[in-house]
């Protein structure tokens, strides 16, 4: 054991540290053995840190001696002398990175490490994505965080999950196989959660280690003994709620006998909510099949719904759901697990908001990716991705499936729950039809950014946009990807959670 720790340690060694103000004052006299090690990830480290207390153990790192990034604070119970080991993640590849931990003990002293380096290895040479960003001269661009990618595996190999920086390196990636990871989030305790193709929900760590996973036929188990219905899949979204529970989307079939244009037997796939307890037991179900028509199926059958998102209001507990082939965005009576699952609202065309200027082309048709901005009592912002298939324009004819009949784009409404009204605050057409997939959100800075799936050439690709929130929005950043396209692409703060990188 001692061997092979020796072999993978690089710049060991022991450090011995007298805390000055501890000297005749009872505070122990902290020993730390060091040691920084490479994982199976190559462009993840992991720091350990040894501390005989209770302390709060962080690293900073860069490619030079001012740092620059930092990890999450791990906090560390009192108890016998303990390992503390910290992912380093959020490097680019074949790259030397200087590194220090910091141990922080609750009586106010402190204890930083030496300085110490670590080369990252070369990305997969099996799988490949490229990435390209432009940036327009004196853009104001937002200069936090880090662009996360859940990418449709298609023609070349890629890689389906990764998170680079703004200037296009990839900086992490996790590989699922050959599936994508629909979607994937950064978790509370610094883990990665994703629904590996639609039958595995997993979470793994910064290294790629699996931490817990639940495959379909698992799920299916503690349904069946919850006295639920089973499931076919889990698909394209979960939503984590703040006291550690997980709103899944999944789906299941339904045979009707001869409905309207389907004659004879139909197993329509409708959508489920599956509410799961911290320690993924389900606990709450919500079916579509119990609360809306199947007779309206816009974009056909047997898959009628097609929900790509759900969403946790905190505001009064309630959900949010959108459904793609409904194109709508519903309210589901969820009351924090206490809900009886009553759709108190549906927001689009045929819904039960009027849209001011009275024009049903101005609603969003097909969406993807609604984001819940804000809340103030009835007040509520939505940002939805826009992709327009089946569009209706103002004498009610719908597009036909190209630019510039049909068309994509970026949507901001404010939303009146009480008055059931909604307006189209601010838009962005980027001229392009991107008929599946896509992501969006305001920045701290106040663009909007956005992805949009639809090739952009003769192999799978994909752009990123960052655009001003303004009358005439302009272009302050783009990613192009080639290679796959990105089902979702979306900034955040960090690889580590309440840490924001620049």
């Amino acid at each position: 054991m001692r061997t092979l720790r020796s072999s993978l340690t690089l710049g060991f060694g022991i450090v011995l540290i007298a805390i000055l103000s501890g000297c005749g004052s009872g505070l122990p006299t902290f020993t730390s053995d060091s040691s920084i090690a490479k994982t199976k990830n190559p462009l993840v480290a992991t720091y350990t840190v040894h501390t005989p207390g209770p302390a709060n153990v962080w690293v900073e790192f860069g490619t030079g001696t001012s740092y620059g990034k930092r990890t999450s604070t791990v906090p560390v119970p009192d108890g016998p002398t303990q390992a503390v080991p910290l992912l380093i993640a959020g490097m680019k590849a074949n790259t030397t990175y200087h590194m220090r931990a910091h141990v922080d003990i609750p009586a106010g002293n402190s204890w930083m490490d030496t300085d110490r380096t670590f080369q990252t290895g070369a990305l997969p040479t099996d799988k490949t994505l490229t990435l390209t960003v432009t940036r327009p001269a004196n853009a104001n661009v937002q200069q936090d965080g880090v662009e996360l990618l859940a990418v449709l595996p298609g023609g070349p190999q890629n890689l389906q999950a990764a998170v680079a920086d703004l200037d296009g390196n990839i900086i992490w990636y996790y590989d699922v196989g050959d599936v994508l990871p629909e979607p994937i989030k950064l978790m509370p305790n610094g883990n990665m959660l994703m629904n590996a193709g639609v039958v595995d929900l997993r979470e793994v760590d910064l290294a790629g280690n699996t931490v817990r996973d639940m495959p379909v036929e698992s799920l299916n188990q503690k349904l069946t003994a919850a006295g639920f219905p089973t499931m076919f899949s889990m698909h394209h979204d979960f939503c984590l709620l703040p006291n550690g529970h997980i709103i899944l989307l999944a789906n299941s079939h339904k045979t009707f006998t001869d409905l309207p244009g389907y004659p004879g037997d139909t197993a329509v796939l409708g959508d489920f909510l599956i509410d799961l307890d911290p320690d993924w037991n389900p606990v709450w179900m919500w079916s579509t099949f119990d609360h809306l028509d199947v007779n309206r199926h816009l974009m056909g059958l047997p898959d009628w719904t097609h929900s790509n998102a759900v969403l946790y209001s905190p505001d009064d507990g309630n959900l949010l759901l959108s459904m793609r082939h409904q194109s709508w965005v519903i309210k589901i009576d969820y009351a924090n697990g206490h809900g009886t699952g009553d759709i108190l609202w549906r927001l689009g065309n045929e819904g039960d908001f009027s849209l001011s200027g009275g024009d049903p082309s101005q609603w969003f048709y097909a969406e993807h990716y609604p984001n819940l901005e804000s809340q103030d009592g009835s007040q509520m912002t939505l940002t939805v991705f826009d992709n327009g298939n089946a569009r209706a324009d103002d004498v009610g004819d719908t597009c036909a499936g190209n630019y510039p009949n049909c068309y994509s784009r970026a949507v901001l409404l404010q939303v009146d729950e009480s008055a059931k009204t909604a307006a189209v605050k601010w838009q962005y057409h980027p001229g392009f039809f991107s008929s599946w997939g896509g992501s969006i959100g305001i920045m701290d800075n106040g663009d909007v950014e956005f992805d949009m799936t639809a090739p952009f050439g003769s192999v799978p690709s994909s752009r990123v946009l960052e655009v001003t929130q303004t009358d005439t929005p302009t272009i302050v950043w783009q990613l192009d990807i080639v290679g796959g396209n990105a089902y979702r692409a979306y900034r955040i703060p960090s690889l580590y959670p309440g840490v924001a990188w620049q």
